[in-house]
């Protein structure tokens, strides 16, 4: 009965874990999540970024030892902080740090028209126009080359798109 009983555990527990790893595991939570508080008409009062003549530019950078920051330039944006643009607004996503590259995931749901992930560097930010209206959390990696431990980091945030 013993061995029934291992044999069961030792099959049941890798194929629990693999479940857990390919369905994306635990993601990370955002800090300050004004999607589902409903806060997202506060954000857009306050920290909103661009307009429809100029473009909003977003910081991508590996902080830490492990993560990643998205920072728009709005006057005292914090990291990873959720920011607003306005539907039309062209985004520019880029890296300001020398020899890093970013991938932007947002899902299945996407503010763009430019497919779920958003993938760029230091040598070649990505600009996109705010299509969807809604509030977009999104994960945000940043890597750096030519380091050996902990090259990559990784992060969640999240964006608004206002209607006006």
């Amino acid at each position: 009965m013993k061995r029934i009983v291992a044999a069961v555990v030792c099959l049941l527990v890798p194929a629990g874990l693999l479940t857990g790893y390919v369905r994306g595991g635990d993601k990370k939570k955002v800090k300050n999540d004004v999607c589902s508080a409903g806060a997202s008409g506060t954000v857009c009062s306050v920290s909103r970024c661009g307009s429809g003549t100029s473009a909003c530019e977003v910081n991508i950078t590996r902080v830490g030892g492990s993560g990643a920051s998205a920072k728009a330039n709005i006057p005292d944006a914090k990291d990873n902080a959720p920011f607003c643009v306005t539907v039309g607004t062209t985004v520019i996503f880029k890296s300001t740090s020398k020899d890093t590259g970013f991938v932007l995931d947002f899902g299945n749901s996407s503010p763009f028209d430019s497919g779920p992930a958003i993938t760029g560097g230091a040598d070649r930010p990505i600009s996109v126009v705010a299509k969807k209206p809604g509030c977009y959390s999104y994960s945000v990696g940043a890597c750096t080359a030519g380091t050996i431990y902990g090259m990559c980091g990784e992060d969640a945030a999240q964006l608004v798109v206002s209607a006006n």
